[in-house]
Protein backbone atom coordinates (compact mmCIF):
# COMPACT_ATOMS: atom_id res chain seq x y z
CA UNK A 1 0.00 0.00 0.00
CA UNK A 2 1.27 3.13 -1.25
CA UNK A 3 0.71 6.81 -1.27
CA UNK A 4 0.29 8.28 -5.03
CA UNK A 5 -0.31 11.62 -5.97
CA UNK A 6 -2.91 12.37 -8.54
CA UNK A 7 -2.63 14.98 -11.18
CA UNK A 8 -6.03 14.99 -12.47
CA UNK A 9 -9.39 13.08 -11.49
CA UNK A 10 -12.14 12.22 -13.79
CA UNK A 11 -15.63 13.05 -13.12
CA UNK A 12 -16.49 9.18 -13.03
CA UNK A 13 -14.93 8.69 -9.93
CA UNK A 14 -17.13 11.76 -8.37
CA UNK A 15 -19.29 9.50 -6.02
CA UNK A 16 -15.97 8.13 -4.36
CA UNK A 17 -14.67 11.97 -3.37
CA UNK A 18 -11.12 11.08 -3.98
CA UNK A 19 -8.33 13.42 -2.69
CA UNK A 20 -5.60 14.46 -4.48
CA UNK A 21 -3.69 12.65 -1.74
CA UNK A 22 -4.94 8.61 -2.68
CA UNK A 23 -3.45 5.02 -1.56
CA UNK A 24 -2.84 2.53 -4.14
CA UNK A 25 -3.41 -0.97 -3.78
CA UNK A 26 -1.89 -3.75 -6.16
CA UNK A 27 -5.35 -5.82 -5.77
CA UNK A 28 -7.41 -4.44 -9.26
CA UNK A 29 -11.15 -6.25 -9.48
CA UNK A 30 -12.35 -6.01 -13.17
CA UNK A 31 -15.35 -5.22 -12.45
CA UNK A 32 -17.37 -1.96 -13.13
CA UNK A 33 -16.66 0.95 -11.19
CA UNK A 34 -13.38 -0.06 -9.51
CA UNK A 35 -11.37 3.13 -9.10
CA UNK A 36 -7.89 3.10 -10.81
CA UNK A 37 -4.79 5.17 -10.85
CA UNK A 38 -3.31 5.30 -14.16
CA UNK A 39 -0.07 7.10 -15.62
CA UNK A 40 -0.40 8.35 -19.27
CA UNK A 41 2.25 7.60 -21.41
CA UNK A 42 1.03 9.11 -24.68
CA UNK A 43 0.17 12.84 -25.69
CA UNK A 44 -2.79 13.88 -28.17
CA UNK A 45 -4.03 17.06 -30.41
CA UNK A 46 -7.67 15.72 -30.20
CA UNK A 47 -9.88 14.16 -27.69
CA UNK A 48 -7.12 14.96 -25.48
CA UNK A 49 -9.18 16.54 -21.97
CA UNK A 50 -10.93 14.61 -18.75
CA UNK A 51 -13.76 16.30 -17.15
CA UNK A 52 -13.11 16.63 -13.42
CA UNK A 53 -15.40 16.41 -10.45
CA UNK A 54 -16.67 20.13 -10.73
CA UNK A 55 -17.67 19.61 -14.09
CA UNK A 56 -14.10 21.90 -15.55
CA UNK A 57 -12.32 20.06 -18.33
CA UNK A 58 -8.64 19.94 -18.40
CA UNK A 59 -5.85 18.77 -20.79
CA UNK A 60 -4.60 15.76 -20.18
CA UNK A 61 -0.60 15.25 -20.84
CA UNK A 62 1.99 12.58 -21.40
CA UNK A 63 3.01 11.92 -17.61
CA UNK A 64 0.13 12.72 -16.12
CA UNK A 65 -1.53 10.34 -13.07
CA UNK A 66 -5.36 10.31 -13.82
CA UNK A 67 -7.91 8.43 -11.41
CA UNK A 68 -10.61 7.05 -13.72
CA UNK A 69 -13.34 3.76 -13.12
CA UNK A 70 -13.02 0.34 -15.07
CA UNK A 71 -16.25 0.58 -17.62
CA UNK A 72 -17.23 -0.24 -21.04
CA UNK A 73 -18.31 1.75 -24.14
CA UNK A 74 -20.00 1.39 -27.59
CA UNK A 75 -19.75 4.93 -28.95
CA UNK A 76 -20.66 4.98 -32.83
CA UNK A 77 -18.72 8.22 -33.27
CA UNK A 78 -16.37 7.52 -30.49
CA UNK A 79 -14.20 4.91 -28.80
CA UNK A 80 -15.00 1.32 -28.48
CA UNK A 81 -13.42 -0.77 -25.43
CA UNK A 82 -14.22 -3.32 -22.58
CA UNK A 83 -13.21 -3.78 -19.57
CA UNK A 84 -10.11 -6.49 -19.41
CA UNK A 85 -10.26 -9.62 -17.84
CA UNK A 86 -7.29 -9.17 -15.17
CA UNK A 87 -5.53 -6.37 -14.80
CA UNK A 88 -2.33 -5.67 -12.48
CA UNK A 89 0.35 -2.94 -12.39
CA UNK A 90 2.53 -1.95 -14.78
CA UNK A 91 -0.51 -3.51 -17.57
CA UNK A 92 -1.75 -1.24 -20.34
CA UNK A 93 -5.33 0.36 -20.68
CA UNK A 94 -6.73 3.15 -22.22
CA UNK A 95 -8.98 6.06 -21.98
CA UNK A 96 -12.24 5.59 -23.32
CA UNK A 97 -13.95 8.91 -22.63
CA UNK A 98 -13.99 12.48 -21.32
CA UNK A 99 -15.40 11.52 -18.32
CA UNK A 100 -12.33 8.96 -17.34
CA UNK A 101 -14.23 5.40 -18.16
CA UNK A 102 -11.11 3.35 -18.65
CA UNK A 103 -10.84 -0.02 -20.50
CA UNK A 104 -9.21 -2.03 -23.93
CA UNK A 105 -9.91 -0.24 -26.44
CA UNK A 106 -11.11 -2.57 -29.47
CA UNK A 107 -12.66 0.00 -32.14
CA UNK A 108 -11.36 3.40 -32.48
CA UNK A 109 -12.68 6.26 -34.68
CA UNK A 110 -10.71 8.13 -37.06
CA UNK A 111 -11.47 11.46 -36.23
CA UNK A 112 -9.97 10.66 -32.71
CA UNK A 113 -6.52 9.38 -33.34
CA UNK A 114 -6.32 5.92 -31.12
CA UNK A 115 -6.80 6.59 -27.40
CA UNK A 116 -4.70 7.68 -24.89
CA UNK A 117 -2.52 5.09 -23.90
CA UNK A 118 -2.17 4.37 -20.20
CA UNK A 119 0.09 2.31 -17.71
CA UNK A 120 -1.74 0.71 -14.60
CA UNK A 121 -0.29 2.31 -11.06
CA UNK A 122 -3.49 -0.07 -8.77
CA UNK A 123 -6.40 0.25 -7.38
CA UNK A 124 -7.47 3.32 -5.25
CA UNK A 125 -8.25 2.10 -1.67
CA UNK A 126 -11.26 3.25 0.35
CA UNK A 127 -11.13 2.62 4.23
CA UNK A 128 -14.52 1.69 4.83
CA UNK A 129 -14.35 1.63 8.59
CA UNK A 130 -13.44 4.97 10.48
CA UNK A 131 -10.57 4.73 12.18
CA UNK A 132 -9.48 1.50 10.83
CA UNK A 133 -6.67 0.79 8.61
CA UNK A 134 -8.46 -2.14 6.98
CA UNK A 135 -8.49 -0.98 2.58
CA UNK A 136 -10.16 -2.11 -0.25
CA UNK A 137 -10.21 -1.39 -3.34
CA UNK A 138 -12.44 2.22 -4.26
CA UNK A 139 -15.80 1.27 -6.39
CA UNK A 140 -18.25 4.43 -7.50
CA UNK A 141 -21.04 2.41 -6.46
CA UNK A 142 -21.80 -0.62 -3.67
CA UNK A 143 -19.74 -3.84 -3.76
CA UNK A 144 -21.19 -6.65 -6.16
CA UNK A 145 -23.38 -8.64 -5.08
CA UNK A 146 -26.44 -10.77 -6.19
CA UNK A 147 -28.14 -9.75 -9.43
CA UNK A 148 -31.89 -8.15 -8.19
CA UNK A 149 -34.12 -8.65 -10.41
CA UNK A 150 -36.67 -6.59 -9.22
CA UNK A 151 -38.55 -3.50 -10.62
CA UNK A 152 -37.90 0.11 -8.69
CA UNK A 153 -41.22 1.69 -7.86
CA UNK A 154 -41.66 4.14 -10.48
CA UNK A 155 -43.45 7.13 -8.10
CA UNK A 156 -43.86 10.59 -10.00
CA UNK A 157 -46.28 11.99 -7.82
CA UNK A 158 -48.10 13.74 -10.76
CA UNK A 159 -45.20 15.43 -12.21
CA UNK A 160 -44.81 15.27 -16.09
CA UNK A 161 -41.93 13.64 -17.88
CA UNK A 162 -40.91 15.09 -21.22
CA UNK A 163 -38.05 12.53 -22.75
CA UNK A 164 -36.02 13.56 -25.53
CA UNK A 165 -33.89 11.01 -27.54
CA UNK A 166 -32.69 10.41 -30.92
CA UNK A 167 -31.59 8.44 -34.09
CA UNK A 168 -27.94 8.32 -32.43
CA UNK A 169 -25.28 9.99 -30.27
CA UNK A 170 -24.34 13.93 -32.05
CA UNK A 171 -28.14 13.70 -32.91
CA UNK A 172 -28.87 16.74 -30.93
CA UNK A 173 -30.56 15.79 -28.55
CA UNK A 174 -28.68 17.79 -25.17
CA UNK A 175 -29.23 21.00 -28.10
CA UNK A 176 -33.08 20.44 -27.64
CA UNK A 177 -33.11 19.45 -23.78
CA UNK A 178 -30.90 22.72 -23.02
CA UNK A 179 -33.37 25.00 -25.30
CA UNK A 180 -36.79 23.39 -23.62
CA UNK A 181 -35.42 24.04 -20.60
CA UNK A 182 -34.38 27.81 -21.19
CA UNK A 183 -37.55 28.92 -22.52
CA UNK A 184 -39.72 26.67 -19.90
CA UNK A 185 -37.42 28.28 -17.21
CA UNK A 186 -38.00 31.61 -18.95
CA UNK A 187 -41.72 31.24 -18.79
CA UNK A 188 -41.39 30.72 -14.93
CA UNK A 189 -41.65 26.89 -14.33
CA UNK A 190 -39.00 24.84 -12.27
CA UNK A 191 -37.23 22.62 -14.43
CA UNK A 192 -35.97 19.26 -13.33
CA UNK A 193 -33.40 17.23 -15.95
CA UNK A 194 -31.93 13.87 -16.11
CA UNK A 195 -29.85 11.69 -18.67
CA UNK A 196 -30.57 8.03 -18.27
CA UNK A 197 -28.37 6.31 -20.62
CA UNK A 198 -24.42 6.72 -22.05
CA UNK A 199 -21.46 6.75 -20.53
CA UNK A 200 -20.31 9.06 -17.71
CA UNK A 201 -20.13 12.26 -18.26
CA UNK A 202 -21.65 15.17 -16.40
CA UNK A 203 -21.27 17.71 -19.12
CA UNK A 204 -25.40 17.07 -20.63
CA UNK A 205 -26.47 17.60 -17.25
CA UNK A 206 -24.71 20.67 -16.25
CA UNK A 207 -25.73 22.32 -19.63
CA UNK A 208 -29.01 21.87 -18.63
CA UNK A 209 -27.99 23.42 -15.65
CA UNK A 210 -26.71 26.40 -17.38
CA UNK A 211 -30.01 27.09 -19.21
CA UNK A 212 -31.70 27.15 -15.54
CA UNK A 213 -32.49 23.52 -14.68
CA UNK A 214 -32.68 23.59 -11.15
CA UNK A 215 -31.71 20.07 -10.37
CA UNK A 216 -30.34 17.44 -12.66
CA UNK A 217 -28.98 14.11 -11.86
CA UNK A 218 -27.24 11.19 -14.02
CA UNK A 219 -27.21 7.60 -13.75
CA UNK A 220 -23.31 7.75 -12.46
CA UNK A 221 -25.16 9.47 -9.30
CA UNK A 222 -26.06 5.53 -8.57
CA UNK A 223 -22.76 4.06 -9.23
CA UNK A 224 -23.09 2.88 -12.81
CA UNK A 225 -20.23 3.75 -15.54
CA UNK A 226 -22.19 2.56 -18.61
CA UNK A 227 -25.72 1.54 -18.71
CA UNK A 228 -26.60 -1.60 -20.92
CA UNK A 229 -30.19 -3.30 -21.47
CA UNK A 230 -29.97 -4.65 -18.14
CA UNK A 231 -29.74 -1.22 -15.86
CA UNK A 232 -31.22 1.19 -18.10
CA UNK A 233 -35.28 0.75 -17.07
CA UNK A 234 -34.17 0.24 -13.67
CA UNK A 235 -31.98 3.38 -13.22
CA UNK A 236 -34.11 5.77 -15.07
CA UNK A 237 -37.24 4.81 -12.87
CA UNK A 238 -34.78 5.58 -10.15
CA UNK A 239 -33.76 9.11 -11.34
CA UNK A 240 -37.34 9.90 -12.08
CA UNK A 241 -38.64 9.27 -8.91
CA UNK A 242 -35.99 10.98 -7.31
CA UNK A 243 -36.64 13.92 -9.08
CA UNK A 244 -39.59 14.13 -8.51
CA UNK A 245 -39.82 13.92 -5.21
CA UNK A 246 -38.72 17.71 -5.41
CA UNK A 247 -41.90 18.42 -7.24
CA UNK A 248 -40.91 20.15 -10.11
CA UNK A 249 -43.16 21.62 -12.60
CA UNK A 250 -41.40 19.12 -15.34
CA UNK A 251 -38.80 16.74 -16.01
CA UNK A 252 -36.51 16.61 -19.02
CA UNK A 253 -35.06 13.02 -19.53
CA UNK A 254 -32.35 12.43 -21.93
CA UNK A 255 -32.07 9.68 -23.13
CA UNK A 256 -28.46 9.36 -24.26
CA UNK A 257 -26.84 7.58 -27.48
CA UNK A 258 -29.66 6.53 -30.00
CA UNK A 259 -32.72 4.05 -30.69
CA UNK A 260 -30.36 1.22 -31.88
CA UNK A 261 -27.40 1.76 -29.39
CA UNK A 262 -25.94 -0.64 -26.92
CA UNK A 263 -26.94 1.97 -23.98
CA UNK A 264 -30.58 0.34 -22.97
CA UNK A 265 -32.67 2.82 -25.00
CA UNK A 266 -34.42 -0.11 -25.64
CA UNK A 267 -34.86 -1.36 -22.59
CA UNK A 268 -36.68 1.46 -21.41
CA UNK A 269 -38.67 1.98 -24.90
CA UNK A 270 -40.11 -1.41 -23.66
CA UNK A 271 -40.94 -0.77 -20.35
CA UNK A 272 -44.60 0.14 -20.84
CA UNK A 273 -45.13 2.20 -17.30
CA UNK A 274 -41.87 4.58 -18.61
CA UNK A 275 -43.07 5.40 -21.58
CA UNK A 276 -46.65 5.79 -20.10
CA UNK A 277 -45.03 8.41 -17.67
CA UNK A 278 -43.72 10.72 -21.14
CA UNK A 279 -46.28 13.15 -21.07
CA UNK A 280 -44.41 14.38 -24.42
CA UNK A 281 -41.59 13.04 -26.33
CA UNK A 282 -38.69 14.75 -28.50
CA UNK A 283 -37.07 12.73 -31.58
CA UNK A 284 -33.32 14.12 -32.91
CA UNK A 285 -32.11 13.24 -35.88
CA UNK A 286 -29.61 13.85 -38.59
CA UNK A 287 -31.16 13.48 -41.41
CA UNK A 288 -34.75 13.05 -42.90
CA UNK A 289 -34.35 9.50 -43.10
CA UNK A 290 -32.90 9.22 -39.63
CA UNK A 291 -36.24 11.11 -38.79
CA UNK A 292 -38.28 8.71 -41.36
CA UNK A 293 -36.42 5.43 -39.78
CA UNK A 294 -36.80 6.60 -36.30
CA UNK A 295 -40.56 7.66 -35.95
CA UNK A 296 -41.14 4.07 -37.92
CA UNK A 297 -39.29 2.20 -35.31
CA UNK A 298 -41.04 4.05 -32.34
CA UNK A 299 -44.39 3.54 -34.18
CA UNK A 300 -44.18 -0.26 -34.92
CA UNK A 301 -41.75 -1.63 -32.23
CA UNK A 302 -42.88 0.89 -29.07
CA UNK A 303 -46.82 1.76 -30.26
CA UNK A 304 -46.22 5.55 -30.37
CA UNK A 305 -44.74 8.45 -32.63
CA UNK A 306 -43.04 11.11 -31.42
CA UNK A 307 -44.22 14.78 -30.31
CA UNK A 308 -42.01 16.71 -32.33
CA UNK A 309 -38.74 15.93 -35.01
CA UNK A 310 -35.55 18.50 -34.27
CA UNK A 311 -31.89 18.06 -34.51
CA UNK A 312 -29.78 18.83 -37.85
CA UNK A 313 -31.98 17.28 -40.03
CA UNK A 314 -34.64 20.22 -39.35
CA UNK A 315 -31.37 23.32 -39.46
CA UNK A 316 -33.46 24.86 -42.97
CA UNK A 317 -37.25 24.84 -43.92
CA UNK A 318 -36.65 22.50 -46.37
CA UNK A 319 -35.89 19.62 -44.36
CA UNK A 320 -38.29 20.12 -41.75
CA UNK A 321 -41.05 20.34 -44.64
CA UNK A 322 -39.72 17.23 -45.71
CA UNK A 323 -39.92 15.83 -42.79
CA UNK A 324 -43.95 17.25 -41.68
CA UNK A 325 -44.74 16.14 -45.07
CA UNK A 326 -43.04 12.46 -45.61
CA UNK A 327 -43.17 11.13 -41.77
CA UNK A 328 -46.42 13.17 -40.40
CA UNK A 329 -44.84 14.41 -37.27
CA UNK A 330 -44.29 18.21 -36.41
CA UNK A 331 -41.04 19.68 -37.40
CA UNK A 332 -39.13 22.22 -35.09
CA UNK A 333 -35.31 22.84 -34.48
CA UNK A 334 -34.29 23.78 -31.27
CA UNK A 335 -31.88 26.46 -31.90
CA UNK A 336 -33.52 28.31 -34.44
CA UNK A 337 -36.94 28.28 -33.09
CA UNK A 338 -36.95 27.16 -29.51
CA UNK A 339 -40.52 28.61 -28.76
CA UNK A 340 -42.09 26.54 -31.90
CA UNK A 341 -40.11 23.62 -30.23
CA UNK A 342 -41.73 24.33 -26.81
CA UNK A 343 -45.37 24.96 -27.95
CA UNK A 344 -45.20 21.94 -29.41
CA UNK A 345 -43.91 20.03 -26.23
CA UNK A 346 -47.10 21.97 -24.44
CA UNK A 347 -49.42 21.22 -26.71
CA UNK A 348 -48.76 17.56 -26.22
CA UNK A 349 -49.02 18.37 -22.55
CA UNK A 350 -52.26 20.11 -22.60
CA UNK A 351 -53.68 16.95 -24.85
CA UNK A 352 -52.27 14.87 -21.64
CA UNK A 353 -54.12 16.72 -19.24
CA UNK A 354 -52.46 19.74 -17.38
CA UNK A 355 -50.58 21.98 -20.03
CA UNK A 356 -47.19 24.35 -18.56
CA UNK A 357 -49.69 27.55 -18.42
CA UNK A 358 -51.87 25.90 -16.24
CA UNK A 359 -49.23 25.36 -13.72
CA UNK A 360 -47.27 28.12 -13.79
CA UNK A 361 -50.85 29.75 -13.27
CA UNK A 362 -51.19 27.33 -10.20
CA UNK A 363 -47.76 28.84 -8.58
CA UNK A 364 -48.91 32.27 -9.40
CA UNK A 365 -52.14 31.58 -7.60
Amino acid sequence: MNTLLLDKISSVTRNAQLKREVRIGAEIPCEEGVVIAVRVLTDKSTYNQVELPNGRMAQVKRGDVVAGCLGHRHALFGYSGRIPESLAPGDRIHLLNLGGVMGICDGAHPDLGAPFECEVIGSVLDFPVLGERIARPARIGNDPGPARSETPPLELHGVQVVAVMGSCMNAGKTAAAVALTRELAHRGLTIDGAKATGVSLRRDILALEDAGARTTAIFTDFGIVSTGPANAAQVTRKLLSKLAAERPDLILLELGDGLLGAYGVDAILADRELVASFSATVFAANDPVAAWGGVELLRREYGFAPTVVTGPATDNRAGADLIERKVGVPAANARTSPERLTDLVDAALARAGRPLAASVAGAAG
